[in-house]
């Protein structure tokens, strides 16, 4: 059966490649599944047919012969069990590429994130600057611990995984800012990431989904 996902009809990022459905989108090209994409709307989202598949009306959504699915994690993880190609066979090796599933996800994403989402809204704030600040600080003490992690070494263990993956996503957000300049192995990682054939087919597929959408207006 063939594997269905949800994604944005009309994505907010306006096909930059950071909605979640990118990852999971990403995911399947590295092992080569073939997939169908649902386009929702908004409103679609909110609907006793999608909250069935994901309670909390969000994208991306998972479904292959029976199963479904929601949460990128998640998502992702169940792809890497199932094929061969994000997660090594020896078993220390692998249990440390699900340890940078995690990492990406708990340790990196929130910060990165919570400084985002400041930024888009808070700016104008009298106090803005002095809680930016605060922001910026805890997503930079993050990034020096992982850029002394990676050092001169490509990806996060001896070869590319779903800890990969997930972190070049997650790092994908800091698109908007010149943070990263400030750790170079961190950026060049970031390029590494989005240099894969991969990630190349799974951005054009959504870039061509939200240019599709955009044109029928």
């Amino acid at each position: 059966m063939t594997i269905t996902i949800t994604a944005f009809e009309r994505s907010p990022d306006r096909g930059r490649g950071l909605a979640r459905d990118m990852r999971v989108r990403w995911a399947l090209e590295e092992v080569g599944q073939p997939y169908d994409v649902r386009l929702l709307s908004f409103e679609a989202m909110k609907q006793p047919g999608h909250l069935a598949l994901h309670p909390f009306g969000q994208i991306p959504t998972y479904e292959e012969n029976g199963l479904s699915l929601f949460e990128t994690g998640s998502i992702v993880f169940h792809i890497a069990e199932r094929h061969a190609g994000l997660l090594p066979r020896e078993a220390k090796a692998r249990a440390r590429a699900i340890t940078w599933i995690f990492a990406a996800l708990n340790t990196m994403e929130p910060p990165i994130v919570e400084l985002e989402t400041a930024v888009r809204e808070e700016r104008g704030k009298t106090w803005h600057a002095e809680h930016r600040a605060i922001l910026e600080g805890r997503v930079r003490t993050r990034l020096g611990q992982l850029s002394t992690h990676l050092g001169t070494a490509e990806w996060l263990e001896d070869a590319f995984s779903a800890g990969d993956l997930l972190m070049v996503s997650v790092l994908m957000r800091l698109a908007w800012s010149d943070i990263l300049d400030d750790y170079p192995n961190l950026a060049t990682y970031l390029a590494r990431g989005q240099a894969r054939p991969a990630y190349r087919r799974a951005f054009e597929a959504q870039r061509a989904a939200f240019a599709a959408a955009s044109a029928g207006d």
